[in-house]
């Protein structure tokens, strides 16, 4: 049996680098451990000093799980606070991690995604899963509370829902999940991908750095009460300026708009 392990996928396009992380405990529908969890981090924090990517993919390898939650069996020989305090900050940190890229991060959501791999996915920017996955919280079922990173989910979902999540530890399907805004698109399994790469696209179409201001922003406006988000990002709009990319991009939508006008001025003209 294969080591677990976290890949690292770099794929070099016109626009940009892509980045996936992949992660390898397919034996164990991608149970996170603590060597797992340290890899993860380790190749998380990699990505987000790479100056050339434009966006991470996190996904799970196989078709059955994106991650089917923490390693139970490590859960079960954990002695005392001190040991559990330190496997459930390794969770953490994972999140963390994902969140401190300065670039979008897409979940590629391929089959079974319980506990710490849904709030990994919360983590992310942006979600995609195929039809056939299936999402829980089973903490409470197992003696332990869902945390860390499951405090995102009340601001994807609302607050009942993430109550019937966390207290009663059903699971619920694709349909639900897309239902509640806990992803943003359903797919079949084989065009999970072709999901997945429409949004990067869409990402390249866009000014790299202000997208990068934009989730700045949106990550100090989970913090900020109203009047603070607002003037944070009055602050941002203005530091945007601090390189020549807005007037380059509007340069060059001034001068498409200008194009098409031409273009349809002539075909109502009947010029070739």
């Amino acid at each position: 049996m294969a080591d677990a392990q976290v890949r690292l996928h770099l794929e070099k396009r016109d626009q940009g680098s892509v980045v996936t992380l992949e992660i390898d405990n397919s034996s164990r529908l991608n149970s996170l451990n603590t060597k797992l969890m340290e890899a993860f981090v380790a190749a998380a924090d990699t990505v987000a000093k790479m100056e050339e990517v434009r966006a991470v993919i996190i996904t799970g390898a196989g078709e059955k799980a994106f991650v089917g939650g923490a390693d139970i069996s490590e859960m079960g020989d954990l002695h005392d606070e001190a040991s559990a305090r330190g496997f459930i900050n390794r969770v953490h940190q994972c999140c963390h991690a994902v969140r401190a890229i300065p670039v979008p991060t897409i979940a590629r959501i391929n089959g079974y995604v319980f506990g710490a791999g849904l709030e990994l996915a919360a983590a992310c920017d942006l979600r995609a899963c195929s039809d056939t996955s299936v999402f829980g919280m089973p903490e409470v079922r197992l003696g332990i509370p869902s945390v860390v990173e499951a405090a995102l989910l009340p601001m994807l979902v609302g607050w009942g829902r993430t109550r019937w999540m966390l207290m009663l530890g059903e699971t619920f399907d694709a349909s639900q999940a897309k239902s509640w805004g806990l992803v943003e698109t359903v797919v079949a399994p084989g065009m999970l991908d072709q999901a997945v790469d429409q949004w990067v696209e869409s990402l390249f179409k866009c000014a790299p750095r202000a997208v990068i201001l934009q989730k700045q922003l949106i990550r100090s406006w989970e913090d900020l009460p109203l009047r603070a988000a607002i003037a944070t990002g009055i602050d941002t709009f203005g530091s945007a300026y601090a390189t020549t990319e807005p007037r380059e991009a509007m340069r060059r939508f001034l001068e498409e708009n200008a194009r098409r006008k031409r273009e349809v001025r002539d075909l109502s003209k009947g010029e070739p």
